[in-house]
């Protein structure tokens, strides 16, 4: 609101994996469910949107993604998850080296259509009242050409509800800003809308401990000034 991955990709299924199970009564949900955004883009940094568009790394980005790993290592993660979209699979490849990356592509970030590639104040200057409808995040908005904010929720939930019951301490998941702002606001239980208060730069890692399905902000981490601004 961008296929072959060096990790070994698997596509995800939608219930029947070993790794997946239903909660029973008694049984416990992940403990601690780690977010990260993926790492630097060009794109981005300038502004552009960038939603289905299958973008690398820039050469930022490729840093912050090693850095990723020495932040990370302290979670110990078990498992991780990613999005399809080259930047992810980058990241997720350089951070987490030893563990196979499991493929869910409703980790995806939300289609822009024929907003993709372009900046907010474009997209603005083109259809202001398209915008102003963005911003209230009202379900049945799509963007022209692109998702509606209904299907890119449901489809957001249901990967949230997913990874809470994966049958491991701590679960990783490597994906996009919009999806880590709505799956916040979903496991925490807030109102969609919420998800502008959380600002979530790329590398950062979102950490959410989870209690029985629902969720508590434990840590919203930045990465280091170093990291960012590097190149």
């Amino acid at each position: 609101m961008t296929q072959e991955s060096e990790n070994n990709p698997r596509k995800a299924p939608k219930g029947d994996s070993p790794i997946f199970v239903e909660r029973k009564s008694g049984q416990s949900p992940a403990k601690r469910l780690l977010l990260v955004r993926h790492a630097q883009v060009a794109a981005g940094r300038a502004g552009q949107l960038i939603g289905a568009t299958d973008l690398p790394l820039d050469p930022s980005g490729e840093v912050q993604a090693r850095a990723l790993a020495g932040r990370l290592v302290r979670w110990a993660p078990r498992v991780c998850f990613g999005s399809p979209m080259q930047r992810c699979r980058q990241t997720a490849a350089a951070a987490v080296s030893d563990l196979p990356l499991h493929i869910d592509a409703d980790l995806r970030e939300i289609d822009f259509g024929r907003w993709e590639t372009r900046t907010f104040a474009e997209a603005a200057a083109d259809d202001p009242s398209l915008v102003d409808r963005w911003a209230t995040l009202s379900p049945d908005f799509a963007f022209p050409g692109g998702e509606s904010v209904g299907d890119f929720l449901r489809r957001v939930h249901a990967v949230a509800d997913r990874l809470a019951r994966v049958e491991a301490e701590t679960v990783l998941a490597v994906t996009h800003g919009g999806v880590i702002r709505a799956m916040i606001c979903h496991l925490l239980g807030l109102d969609p809308q919420k998800y502008v208060v959380f600002d979530v730069p790329y590398a950062a890692v979102v950490v959410i401990n989870l209690f029985d399905g629902k969720g508590v902000l434990a840590a919203l981490e930045r990465p280091e000034p170093a990291e960012a601004d590097h190149g």
